[in-house]
């Protein structure tokens, strides 16, 4: 009888480990695949929704946004796929200003940042105002949108005149957006914050070691239709 229990016990043991292995191979599998697309930009090409919300869950807590494809299609889209493969996790929020803009997009991993320097997509039509809470692309000249996003924090509508279209807005969560770390001011070489090149460069370890009170994102998903609430309640003013 004491050995059946001993044999009983032993193979409950390995039926456990059994489970817990295939857990850990599936969460391997997906993440090599999500990295393996992030680095192929060619393949992230799906239509987003007419609508879709993103939770964004930060070091300074969570806020939502919520896309219409309508402002912005080619935005709205890459956005979209960025999202849906976890581009922007571990990224940190580099360029934070008062009352004008906070900025993020560049990838933690070189190797990331290295396959979407190229990846642009066209612009699109100005159909919404920079107003505060608002999402818009970065761009370094006409049709060079790739990953870089900035949230308004004031009314910014000075912008819109330069082509920078808006494809959502921050719906929950804005008195988080205002608490990101903004000490370090502008960016290289203009002021004395992080330097753009050197993130893409070096990845999170650039910014952590030199920048450590920079506020970065801990997780960046779509959420299902049937919901939408973060636990925040502010919304842009």
């Amino acid at each position: 009888m004491e050995k059946e229990i001993k044999l009983g016990t032993v193979l409950w043991l390995i039926a456990v480990l059994i489970v817990q292995a295939s857990i850990l191979w599936a969460q391997t599998s997906s993440t090599t695949t999500a990295t393996r697309s992030l680095l192929d930009p060619a393949s992230l090409n799906q239509k987003a929704p007419a609508s879709y919300k993103v939770r964004f869950t930060t070091t300074q807590g969570p806020f939502v946004v919520e896309v219409t494809r309508a402002w912005a299609p080619a935005g709205a889209d890459r956005f979209y796929n960025l999202i849906k493969n976890g581009y922007y996790t571990d990224g940190s929020f580099f360029r934070v200003l008062a009352n004008f803009v906070v900025q993020f997009g560049i990838s933690a991993k070189p190797d990331v940042s290295r396959a979407w320097a190229r990846a642009t997509i066209p612009d699109d039509p100005v159909t919404q105002s920079n107003k505060p809470g608002y999402l818009t692309f970065a761009t370094a000249g006409p049709n060079t949108r790739t990953t870089q996003i900035f949230i308004n924090l004031g009314d910014n509508a000075a912008l819109d005149a330069q082509g920078f279209a808006p494809f959502g807005q921050v719906t929950e969560g804005m008195d988080v957006v205002r608490k990101l770390y903004g000490g370090y001011g502008e960016g290289a070489p203009q002021g004395n914050g992080p330097d753009q090149g050197r993130i893409e460069a070096e990845g999170k370890p650039y910014l952590d070691k030199e920048f450590p009170k920079l506020d970065s994102i801990k997780s960046a998903v779509i959420v299902p239709a049937a919901t939408g609430s973060s636990g925040a309640s502010t919304k842009p003013k």
